[in-house]
């Protein structure tokens, strides 16, 4: 339900909340032609896929100026979200999936977002560093870290160092244990949401 993101995130400008309320037509739309949302998903749009990338948010926000990078955005989560809350942070949207990165494209152009850059690429062909790199799941954290770990910025304007912000489920203790320095935070602290219980953000600081 999108009250669930007003609730969550009350202090929406009336364009942020018109922008919300204008995906859920805009991805059903398109999932009619590209399938980039499974329709039991679709069932629960503002949940699964908004206020999940949204958690990453409610671990850390993101100051104005600021790069993020979101490697394997799929149908644009968590960047387009994201880039709805944080207007004035610019945001850049890979995907290795040519009909994907279209999606992304035509969504970010309807909602009118500005600070949205969506290409057609793998992880590791992106030029210029990041702030952070957001991503939702894309493969196993040792897969990962090597295709971005020369994307982060040495320069942090953040009280976090700059690094990664995951969103993954289950048990993470394997994967993460070459990974001492990972904090791992629930979002079941911030959504009472029984889709978050065993949902998390890693932050890894690169």
């Amino acid at each position: 339900m999108i009250t669930s993101i007003f609730n969550h995130f009350p202090n929406l400008n009336s364009i942020q909340k018109e922008q919300f309320e204008a995906l859920l037509p805009l991805y059903a739309d398109w999932n009619q032609h590209i399938n980039v949302i499974s329709r039991v998903d679709m069932a629960h749009f503002y949940t699964r896929h908004v206020l999940h990338s949204l958690g990453i948010a409610k671990v850390q926000s993101f100051a104005a100026g600021s790069k993020i990078l979101d490697v394997g955005t799929g149908g644009g989560f968590p960047g387009i979200p994201l880039a709805i809350l944080f207007p004035e942070v610019q945001f850049t949207l890979v995907d290795s999936i040519g009909k994907k990165i279209k999606v992304v494209k035509a969504v970010a152009s309807s909602l009118g977002l500005q600070n949205v850059e969506a290409f057609h690429k793998r992880a590791e062909a992106v030029e210029g560093t990041y702030d952070f790199v957001v991503s939702r799941a894309v493969t196993r954290m040792e897969r990962f870290v090597p295709w971005v770990k020369d994307k982060i910025s040495a320069t942090n304007q953040h009280e976090r160092p700059n690094g990664i912000l995951y969103l993954k489920g289950g048990d993470l203790n394997e994967e993460l244990a070459p990974f001492p320095k990972a904090v791992t935070i629930p979002l079941k602290l911030f959504f009472s949401e029984g889709f978050f219980e065993t949902k998390k953000v890693v932050y890894l600081p690169l």
